[in-house]
């Protein structure tokens, strides 16, 4: 076991009521000032005392556990790093089980931003991580794979000002938590009969590791779409049902139906993705022997946690909504007179199912073995709409998962999906899209404080992107919603964020609307579209595909968005993988051979230059 303390110089104390600073150091190698606001640590922790503080909580948790197998750290650390409190496994570091947390914020000043050495500095901190890098080379126990739906790259950074400004920031150098991992990819999204993709097509690409055509879920690119027969001996089994038949537990967790493309990817073979119940369904197809979407959510794949909505779609006809049973627009609609939440509880032992969030806060984690929670008839509700007392969020759902999935000693495959940033952007409403961004986001903060990345491999990616833009030479600090400096060629202002196509499209007196404030800043405002259409359009272009954990290394350069599928199913030895080399020692030990201190020193390295603003 590496010494980790021996290598991080004791704090000092400059005077009372000013910060406390150390110098981090890597072996001979300077890594740079970390500070901590003063009397924050405690004089008695004499094992790894230096933290980087940004704005937020930070941390450093150290734990002892006895050793199951060989290869099984019995001790070490987790380091917790920025707002959204990233984690990073440390080995061997000899505290007794406790949580530093640090609480302050070191940002630069305008007038540092302005001078040479800032930026060096910066760069130069951020070279030498770069240097230290070393893959994380054994394989994962777990793995959690986060899709932002319709996340493209432009979504990205302007959720990133968006989190920023919402934490009182100028909101450029603001660093959300996906960001933090050190490797990237991006993916190709394009299906075999589509430029621009949807997200069934691509849902089966990083699900079920093969390309196939638009709108069919789970099947090859032999599948017609809407044609039922074209199903049989075509279907593709995704990494979630591979998962499972190797004795991991799995869940899905998403914002929108459970039985929505995204989520269904994951275990529904259909030849079109709105056959979401029976009453969905065409005649021919259903008597062709085709099964809707939800029936195969509780008969294809034995899934643990299936968290989100459509509740509609899984009772018989005329049955009353329990949040809204005044209202039979929310009523059930099978024809088919089943009722599969009925069916699913009785046919697994140790089961729940909850509707609301007072019901999901009641379950306690090690009390059930299969969870089922759909808390809205349709898609949940946005996040700035929702009512926070009676509808969770996507970070409540996402803890609820882990705390039930991780007690498998086999581990666990989790798939969450922000899948309403693609709604507000079809929407044309930019500050919804956004804010589900920012949620996903603290999401994937969430998970990095349940997990350690020493075996949990963590994937966060998009299906596709959208036609959404900013730009206008806006200045530094300048709300992500609000108004470019100067107005356009004809006399009237516009907002920084357009859509090039969609409902924002609009014509008055003989030409397009004046943009104002603080309209442009109201949650359901339609930023302007060159092109009038109904629903603004997905886009082509390629997704990123960001990693951290045991085989993070595979993401990398740019690849095809099947792609995906096959690196997880690598790094936790599912099929088609389950017997490559270094399988069987990971099926003996949770994650593999003993870690060597090359890779954690350069992830540390990694972590520490990450949240260094500058650079």
């Amino acid at each position: 076991m590496w010494p980790w303390h021996r290598h991080i110089c004791p704090l000092q104390e400059p005077g009372a009521g000013k910060a406390r600073a150390a110098r981090l150091r890597m072996g001979d190698r300077a890594l740079g000032w970390v500070r901590a606001g003063y009397n924050t640590l405690p004089r008695s922790w004499q094992a790894v005392k230096a933290v980087r503080v940004t704005c937020g909580p930070q941390g450093l948790h150290c734990w002892r556990r006895p050793s199951r197998s060989p290869g099984t750290p019995t001790h070490g650390c987790h380091l917790r790093v920025g707002a959204g409190g990233s984690s990073l496994f440390l080995p061997g570091s000899p505290a007794p089980r406790r949580v530093l947390v640090v609480r302050g914020c070191s940002l630069p000043t305008a007038d540092a931003e302005k001078t040479p050495g800032y930026w060096n500095k910066g760069a130069r901190m951020r070279l030498e991580s770069a240097l230290a890098l070393q893959p994380v080379a054994w394989r994962a126990k777990n793995i959690i794979l986060f899709m932002g739906d319709g996340m493209g790259l432009p979504t990205m950074s302007a959720a990133r000002i968006y989190k920023g400004q919402l934490a009182g920031g100028s909101g450029e150098e603001s660093v959300l938590a996906m960001e933090t991992f050190p490797h990237v990819a991006l993916a190709k999204t394009y299906t075999i009969d589509r430029q621009v993709p949807d997200s069934a097509g691509t849902g089966t690409a990083y699900l079920c590791g093969v390309k196939a055509n638009a709108k069919t879920l789970g099947l090859s690119g032999a599948a017609v779409y809407g044609k039922c027969r074209t199903t049989f001996g075509n279907e593709v089994d995704s990494i979630l049902h591979r998962a499972r038949l190797a004795g991991k537990s799995v869940g899905i967790v998403t914002t929108t139906r459970v039985q929505h493309a995204s989520p269904g990817a994951a275990y529904a073979h259909s030849a079109s993705r709105s056959w979401y119940a029976d009453a969905n369904m065409p005649k021919e197809a259903l008597r062709d022997g085709c099964k809707d979407i939800a029936y195969q959510l509780v008969h294809n794949t034995d899934i643990n946690v299936i968290l989100g909505g459509g509740r509609m779609y899984m009772t018989p006809k005329r049955t009353p909504d329990p949040e809204y049973p005044e209202d039979p627009a929310q009523n059930g609609t099978r024809k088919d007179g089943l009722d599969l939440i009925a069916e699913w509880l009785n046919a697994k032992q140790g089961a729940r199912y909850v509707w609301d969030k007072k019901g999901l806060d009641a379950v306690e984690d090690d009390s059930v073995s299969h969870l089922m929670g759909l808390f809205e008839p349709k898609d949940l509700k946005y996040e700035l709409n929702r009512n926070a007392s009676t509808d969770p969020s996507i970070v409540e759902m996402t803890e609820k998962a882990i705390r039930i999935l991780r007690r498998n000693p086999n581990g666990f495959f989790l798939f969450v999906e922000g899948g309403r940033i693609d709604h507000g952007h079809h929407s044309g409403r930019a500050k919804q899209a956004l804010m589900e961004a920012v949620m996903l986001d603290r999401a994937v903060a969430r998970a990095g404080e349940l997990t350690s990345p020493s075996d949990t491999l963590t994937v966060v990616t998009a299906d596709h992107s959208h036609v959404f833009t900013f730009g206008g030479n806006t200045l530094r600090g300048t709300s992500i919603f609000g108004l470019a400096p100067k107005k356009a060629k004809d006399k009237r202002a516009y907002t920084s964020i357009l859509y090039g196509n969609g409902p924002g499209y609009s014509i008055r007196d003989g030409g397009r609307p004046a943009a104002s404030l603080p309209a442009a800043e109201d949650k359901d405002y339609r930023q302007q579209a060159a092109v009038p259409l109904e629903t603004e359009t997905h886009s082509g272009e390629d997704v990123v595909v960001l990693a951290q954990g045991p085989m993070a290394h595979l993401f990398h350069g740019v690849q095809e968005q099947h792609y995906i599928a096959h690196a997880m199913a690598y790094a936790a030895c599912l099929e088609p993988y389950a017997t490559e080399p270094g399988c069987r020692a990971a099926r003996r030990a949770s994650h593999g051979t003993q870690c060597s201190s090359q890779p954690l020193l350069a992830l540390l390295a990694l972590c520490v230059a990450g949240h260094m603003v500058g650079g």
